[in-house]
């Protein structure tokens, strides 16, 4: 147990946990924060590192303050991890999906039964508000949930030959996969990479992102609690080096990242080396269109939906907003208007709308690109500007008020992910030119439409260049419904069925029923 000393913290109650391991709390009683270390998991257990490249301070974003220390791990930790996860494989993939599913349902129960526990854990790694924690947590019970019932499914086809022979296919593991997450939405992405990689018969080895260290392990924990044998899910922590050497090991046989798309090119190449499996869900840059005559209202709702959830940091975010010059102005005040009355807030605080960026650093590269926008000439209609809380306890943190900017098209913040809480907002005039407009971008994650021409809302989607199209909505993520990009958004896709095929390959036999004729 690590404890690092903190002046005037105020009380934060988290909710009685079965395990004493996962509580977190911050306190004026104690002034310590308490974290269960190590943070490795390797063959069912928290493990100390072997090999530590270095030792990072884990900071809680809303007060700026050390909760505890992460040790990077090597060579020898990544290897014994792989290791151990390769001879668990072995008897897993064996096993009837049926019986896997089992399992996987169980960890649902349990993950459901310590919801609350995950989402206050949540807050603390990532600094968002506990109402988003809470939804984070639950698509991460959805996922676990759902693959449960999908691995008793796994089946190939058969194919009737002539003369009685016949063949068929096989879906089999892959063998080991490498999970390598990002800080936004730590909880999710493990479950999100790990469920439909266990219910196929993988074993995982996951490294979650250096800045939010702590659901991915006590992930494993419940998967142990649900029945899931040692080593099928490996937890090791550390930043770049981790990843390198998590993704040239000659034993894993597929990584699924999601990150930045520098990062992403990296891991590629990586992979491409050994012609190992890859899935790439990356940046973005999505267009919103607001046509004139949609209801504003929803609209409205669904703008502030895709650019101000988790502070902004959503790859997803729907951050340009195209509206149609007739209602442009009404939507632009209506904007404003709603975005000035989003307050900051401690995020464990159930009225907190927006809370703190994940760390000074990236708090700073998104007020660069804000401040390069206003030298470009883009006005800025409100917010934009580092907040100072009146709250002692979270003047170590940091916040940004929500933005509204009116760009131009060719502007390097019409262009680049920011990763933060900035909205631009378009004028348009017809469709044909905001379709162009729209798909002008290197990125193509995601879309929206909001109209109430039918017609038209099928014809714009059919016409984004992106992987995913909301039609009067936006960041809607069902777990049966695919997510991944285009372009330099991404490969391959996650959630739905056709994921199976990703945590897969397929075996053709065929079987002759005849005598072999032989002309030589």
């Amino acid at each position: 147990m690590f404890s690092f000393r903190l002046q005037q913290l105020r009380f934060l109650a988290c909710n009685s946990l079965k395990r004493s391991h996962r509580k977190i709390i911050r306190s004026v009683a104690s002034g310590t924060y308490n974290v269960t270390t190590p943070l490795n998991f390797i063959d069912g257990q928290r493990v100390e590192t072997k090999e530590s490249l270095s030792i990072t301070d884990v900071i809680e974003p809303a007060t700026g303050k050390v909760m505890c220390q992460m040790h990077e791990c090597g060579a020898t930790d990544v290897n014994n991890a792989v290791n151990v996860a390769k001879q668990a494989q072995l008897e897993w993939g064996k096993l009837s999906g049926f019986e896997r599913g089992k399992i996987l349902s169980k960890s649902a129960v349990l993950l459901k039964q310590k919801q609350e526990a995950f989402a206050r854990m949540e807050v603390y790694d990532t600094g968002k508000p506990i109402q988003e924690a809470r939804v984070d947590v639950q698509t991460a019970i959805d996922s676990v949930e759902y693959y449960s019932g999908i691995a008793s499914t796994l089946c190939g086809q058969h194919f009737s030959l002539p003369n009685g022979s016949f063949g068929y296919t096989r879906r089999e593991p892959l063998g080991v996969v490498a999970a390598i997450g990002a800080w936004n939405y730590p909880i999710q992405i493990a479950a999100w990479k790990a469920a439909p990689a266990l219910a196929t018969g993988n074993a995982v080895v996951c490294k979650p992102s250096q800045f939010t260290p702590l659901t991915a392990v006590a992930l494993a924990e419940v998967f142990i609690e649900g029945g899931l044998p040692s080593g099928l899910f490996n937890v090791v922590q550390g930043a770049g080096e981790t990843g390198n050497h998590l993704t040239r090991h000659p034993d894993i046989a597929k990584v699924t990242f999601t990150g930045s798309v520098e990062t992403g090119s990296k891991v590629m190449q990586n992979c491409a080396t050994d012609i190992r499996h890859v899935t790439l869900e990356l940046g973005g840059k999505s267009p919103l269109i607001l046509f004139g005559d949609c209801d504003i209202t929803n609209a409205v709702n669904g703008a502030l939906m895709a650019n101000f959830l988790s502070q902004g940091q959503v790859c997803s975010n729907g951050t340009r907003v195209f509206i149609q010059e007739d209602i442009y102005d009404e939507v632009v005040t209506m904007l404003v208007e709603r975005t000035c009355g989003i307050k900051h807030g401690d995020p464990h605080h159930e009225d907190t709308k927006m809370g703190a960026m994940m760390n000074e650093e990236h708090a700073h590269k998104v007020m660069g690109f804000i401040e390069r926008a206003r030298k470009e000439g883009a006005e800025i209609l409100c917010g934009g500007e580092l907040v100072q809380m009146e709250d002692p306890v979270l003047q170590g943190g940091s916040y940004i008020s929500p933005c509204i900017i009116k760009p131009s098209d060719n502007m390097e913040i019409s262009r680049e992910e920011l990763f933060g809480p900035v909205m631009n907002v378009y004028s348009f005039k017809t469709e044909d030119e905001v379709i162009q407009r729209a798909n002008d971008s290197k990125y193509g994650l995601a879309s929206g439409v909001f109209t109430k021409d039918i017609q038209r809302a099928h014809r714009v989607a059919a016409s984004m260049q992106a992987g995913s199209c909301y039609i009067n909505n936006y960041n809607i993520f069902p777990i049966e419904m695919p997510f991944g990009g285009y372009k330099k958004s991404g490969l391959g896709r996650e959630n739905g069925t056709v994921t199976v095929d990703y945590f897969t390959q397929l075996k053709t036999v065929y079987v002759e029923m005849n005598d072999v004729e032989c002309s030589l």
